[in-house]
């Protein structure tokens, strides 16, 4: 939901103003979100095997409208399971360079969940807000794919059936995630000054290739999103789709597909 900037919000002279809110997610809404479909599956879906997903993607509201988003398991050994994406939708939102996503999570329980919140555009464009796997039960993934850089930290206040409140920064020079209002990691590599991309909320199955697929007598899994929203500050706010000049650090993308399987940097253990 697209809010306005409301005509008192200008700041004094000198005082920096609060970065707008620019949409706050409603998932219930079928113009600002589309269900069971993605242009990060093949043909838009509904399957993805090549990714280790046994996701099989439907539009059934139970799955993903009310913020919690399940998946359950179906008689051929494929999973129905819950996306939206803002992408083809109506409002058609896209985040931007500068641009501040907050999210509040709560993770898993099952093994072979494999959660996320992440952008996409046209094949790539992807930068992962989070993705978790209770099978590492104190890890978070946090990935840059349009410059190649993630981190795995691992926290005490990470395990399943945990909620966390999750802030991702998509500076120009420097994408920046914070946890519970720590920051977390700063990848000072950034997305670029012209990037954009829609916005894909989750709940993978995982086949086993990077990590245990759900042991056979689970049958139904879950987590949930409880609030999203995206803060613009004004002096990037500039028209969706911008094709502005890329300044001298325009990102190269990385058109792998959605994984798990970049290297650590720095002190982060491998999960």
């Amino acid at each position: 939901m697209t809010e306005p900037l409301p005509a008192d919000s200008l700041a004094a002279p000198g005082i920096p103003r609060s970065p707008a809110v620019v949409f706050t997610a409603d998932f219930t809404s079928t113009t600002q979100w589309v269900a069971g479909r993605s242009w990060a599956y093949p043909g838009g879906g509904p399957i993805n095997p090549r990714d280790d997903k046994l996701d099989h993607l439907v539009a059934d509201a139970a799955y993903s409208r009310s913020g919690v988003f399940r998946a359950r398991r179906r008689q051929d050994g494929r999973w129905n399971t819950g996306l939206l994406t803002t992408e083809g939708s109506e409002e058609g939102f896209t985040v931007r360079a500068g641009d501040v996503l907050e999210a509040r999570v709560r993770l898993p329980k099952e093994i072979g969940a494999w959660p996320a919140i992440w952008t996409w555009r046209d094949g790539d464009q992807e930068i992962d807000i989070f993705e978790y796997h209770p099978d590492n039960p104190d890890l978070l993934e946090f990935t840059n794919h349009v410059r190649g850089t993630n981190r795995y930290h691992r926290d005490r206040e990470i395990r399943p059936g945990a909620w966390v409140d999750l802030r991702t920064e998509f500076g120009i020079r420097s994408v920046n995630w914070s946890l519970n209002g720590r920051r977390v990691f700063t990848d000072g590599r950034g997305v670029g000054r012209t990037w954009h991309a829609y916005l894909i909320v989750n709940l993978s199955v995982c086949a086993g290739r990077y990590h245990p697929a759900p042991p056979p007598g689970t049958t139904e899994m879950s987590y949930e999103v409880s609030h999203l929203l995206v803060r613009r500050p004004a002096t990037l706010d500039t028209p969706t789709g911008a094709t502005a000049e890329a300044d001298e650090h325009e990102p190269t993308a990385d058109t792998s597909a959605h994984r798990t399987t970049s290297t650590p940097q720095e002190d982060a253990a491998p999960p």
